[in-house]
């Protein structure tokens, strides 16, 4: 479980179904994906995260306000294929309702603190469509710079933070 002033993320269960339908399912949050997620996908993707836990120990996350515990969204680690390599990948998707309050960005900072500190990883990943803006923003947000892009089904930007450069920022904000 990781803690930030304002967000919990914990790991998602089958009881997390009906919150994350509400994102997973809403078009206009997915318009960037190829589909829109139904029960059975959306089903899945508890599933694959349960198990991403259990084989890395971490995945996607619930994403959870502290002072009500209600779950907006998912933002965690997972091993994707970016431009064929497989890379440690940042990823994340909050409720509409929700968004524009930078829980994105906050969810992000913990999940690259959290990798850093836990993971052997030197280089942390955040991949888009390049329509996703938004997405873009939080990539930047929680420290990415533009390293690339491919076409894949469109044209996909590649973001990425090295572990060195997150340590130089700690070290900043410090003094």
């Amino acid at each position: 479980m990781i803690t930030t002033d304002r967000l919990t993320l914990r790991e998602m269960t089958a009881d997390d179904y009906d919150a994350l339908y509400a994102v997973l399912a809403d078009s206009d949050i997915m318009r960037h994906y190829p589909y829109t997620f139904d029960e059975a996908r959306v089903k899945g993707w508890i599933s694959k995260n349960i198990d991403r836990y259990a084989t890395f120990g971490f995945g996607l996350w619930a994403v959870c306000l502290n002072d009500s515990g209600v779950m907006i969204g998912d933002c965690g680690l997972t091993m994707q294929n970016i431009d064929g390599v497989i890379c440690p990948e940042i990823g994340y998707h909050i409720r509409k309702d929700m968004q524009n309050k930078g829980y994105a960005s906050e969810a992000a900072k913990a999940v690259r603190d959290w990798a850093f500190e836990h993971t052997p990883f030197n280089k942390l990943y955040s991949y888009m469509h390049a329509s996703n803006t938004v997405s873009a923003l939080t990539a930047m947000a929680y420290g990415c710079k533009k390293v690339g892009e491919y076409t894949d089904d469109g044209k996909t930007l590649v973001y990425a933070v090295t572990r060195e450069e997150w340590e130089r920022a700690k070290t900043i904000y410090k003094a």
